[in-house]
Formats: structure tokens, C-alpha cells, sequence
């Protein structure tokens, strides 16, 4: 195996976030892997993957961790760019339940309470905050869905 083959076996492997090769001379390779995260759960075509946070899907035959599904089909990179904000945010991902990704570019948020968090598709990160503060002081017991579409206003649904 030749280097070029060595960089495209490493490259298409789903499983490697980044790797570093060090040539030992004369006859020795070194090649350092960082595993990749898995981020997500999504269902493709009647099969089950994983999404890692190199953006590529690996199929799902060995998970058995627990991770938010994603509900609809949205393109890998916007996923992670929907996972960027939510790192910015104040949420924490280990709240998150599910995903549901609309044809609109627009998400909503299931926690693990069972409350949907409706998000605005242009300030995504405002509107989650302020769900968010509102779900923090909030006295209402039976909240189940959460709108926050509009910026500065929240409202409750059943």
C-alpha cells in the first residue's frame, strides 16, 4: 500500500475524526487517530445511521448509546450547523430528545420532559435562549409545546 492509498483508506473510514502520520525513517509509520463523536441518530432510506461530528453517516449496527434522533432529512452540514448553535446556547445536549428538521430549513427541539421547543428559523439562538429562560422561571406545569418562532414572545400550546 502506497501513501495515497494509506491518506484515502484514513479519509473514507466514517469512524475517523482526524488522524496525523509520522514517517519513522527508514522503514516505520506512526499514524495517530482521533475517533470521531457520534452526535445523532437518522433514518435514511429505511435504514438507521449515525451522525459523527467529521459529518460523515456510519451505519448504525453497533450503537447502543443513547442520542437524539433527527426526524425529517436534513442535509448532514446543516445538522452540524444546528449543533453549533446549540453549543453556543444555554441548553445543555444531553437534554435533547429528539430533532425534527422541516423542509423550511426550520427546527424543533423535544428535551427529555417531553416539551417541544418550536424555533425560529432566522434567530435560532434567541429564540432557544428564550425558551429556555422562560422554561427556567416558568410556574406552568403542564407545558408540552413551547413556541418560540416569533422573536420575544413565547407561546404555549397544548
Amino acid at each position: 500500500m502506497n501513501g495515497i492509498d494509506l491518506i484515502r483508506v484514513l479519509e473514507n473510514n466514517s469512524l475517523i475524526e482526524s488522524y496525523k502520520i509520522f514517517k519513522k525513517y527508514p522503514f516505520t509509520i506512526d499514524i495517530n487517530i482521533e475517533k470521531t463523536t457520534f452526535l445523532a441518530k437518522i433514518n435514511l432510506s429505511g435504514q438507521e445511521f449515525l451522525i459523527g461530528s467529521n459529518g460523515k453517516l456510519t451505519k448504525n449496527n453497533f450503537s447502543t448509546e443513547y442520542l437524539p434522533y433527527i426526524f425529517g432529512k436534513p442535509e448532514i452540514n446543516e445538522f452540524l450547523n444546528f449543533k453549533k448553535v446549540i453549543d453556543r446556547a444555554k441548553i445543555s445536549y444531553d437534554e435533547i430528545k429528539s430533532f425534527y428538521y422541516f423542509k423550511s430549513k426550520r427546527w424543533d427541539i423535544e428535551l427529555k420532559n417531553n416539551i417541544i421547543i418550536k424555533l425560529s428559523k432566522d434567530n435560532t439562538k434567541k429564540s432557544l435562549n428564550d425558551a429556555l429562560i422562560f422554561l427556567s422561571k416558568s410556574k406552568f406545569k403542564e407545558i408540552q409545546v413551547l413556541d418560540a418562532r416569533i422573536i420575544n414572545q413565547i407561546i404555549l400550546n397544548d
